[in-house]
């Protein structure tokens, strides 16, 4: 509790000592103002007279009603061509056309920015918690570093978008467009990308456990070193895809079709290769493979295996 105080003078001692204490509740800061929370105190500090205070009291409730519609107003932001670090949290952004638009840094938590058109736009760094993004267009957008677990992506454009080391876990990508994204480093552990579209997108060194990936294109993506212990690629389309030294324990490859995929010194100890299409696929010096394994997938006579293994050709 803060401390009670009378009159004017009380009412700026009372206020001043819970927002120090509680800065977090402040609202977004307006357009135009670098930190109004430090220039109004300041401002209030050197007023001698209690009166005024009172009145320049009334002016900061004022701005406490009134920021967060300047704060999240769509059109404002279109204008301005974005918001860098701003807070915007929960704002109505739908349907915004902002192409190429900054919000580095920006706080976008659980906002709406469905169907929004943001290609090229600067997100690194942003927070993008729980937002609603389905069917938005964020083709070539820069995702770098962002935080964006929970985020709801489904059928979005994220063609050749870049999600460097940026927080995707429990992500909702599903019947997204990531062909040509480039998500080395990211983090999408139990997110769901069914039926998405990564041709040649790029997820090496990624943390992909628990993905699910049932009947995504993967055609000529690169999982590199990525870790895919538990993911579901049950009907997957990874022809030509590289897993070269991927961690593929427990992973789910059911009617997968790695017809001239490479699993090179990949890890697939416990993975599921049932009806899998492995023509032309490169499995030298893949770990945890047995025969038993092999006697429910396909191949041809390019098919490379461990030594001693051998598999049946794809009817």
């Amino acid at each position: 509790m803060f401390p009670a105080r009378k009159g004017a003078r009380g009412c700026w001692h009372s206020l001043k000592f819970m927002l120090d204490m509680r800065p977090d509740i402040l609202p977004p800061r307006p357009f135009g103002i670098r930190s109004y929370h430090f220039s109004l105190w300041r401002a209030l500090s050197a007023a001698a007279s209690g009166h005024l205070r009172l009145l320049i009291f009334a002016g900061v409730m004022l701005i406490v009603v009134f920021a967060p519609a300047l704060a999240q107003d769509a059109e404002t932001v279109r204008k301005n061509g974005g918001c860098p670090g701003c807070r915007l949290v929960r704002a109505e952004l739908r349907a915004l056309d902002a192409p190429g638009a900054n919000f580095r840094g920006a706080t976008l938590r659980e906002a709406d920015l469905k169907e929004a058109r943001l290609p090229n736009a600067d997100l690194r760094r942003a927070d993008l918690r729980r937002t609603e993004g389905e069917r938005a267009n964020f083709s070539k957008a820069n995702f770098t570093g962002a935080s964006m677990r929970g985020v709801d992506l489904e059928k979005a454009n994220l063609t050749g978008a870049v999600f460097v080391d940026a927080d995707l876990r429990d992500a909702d990508l599903i019947e997204t467009d990531l062909t040509a994204a480039l998500l080395t480093e990211a983090d999408l552990r139990g997110a769901a990308l069914t039926r998405a579209h990564a041709h040649e997108a790029d997820f090496a060194r990624a943390k992909l456990d628990d993905l699910d990936l049932e009947r995504a294109k993967v055609t000529n993506a690169n999982f590199e070193d990525a870790r895919l212990s538990g993911a579901d690629l049950d009907r997957a389309e990874a022809l030509g895809a590289n897993f070269n030294g991927a961690d593929l324990r427990n992973t789910r490859l059911t009617s997968a079709d790695l017809s001239g995929a490479t699993l090179r010194n990949s890890n697939l100890n416990g993975s599921l290769l049932r009806r899998t299409r492995l023509v032309g696929a490169d499995l030298t010096g893949a770990r945890g493979l047995s025969q038993n394994d092999l006697d429910d997938a396909c191949g041809d006579d390019t098919t490379q295996l461990p030594a001693g293994l051998t598999i049946s050709p794809c009817q």
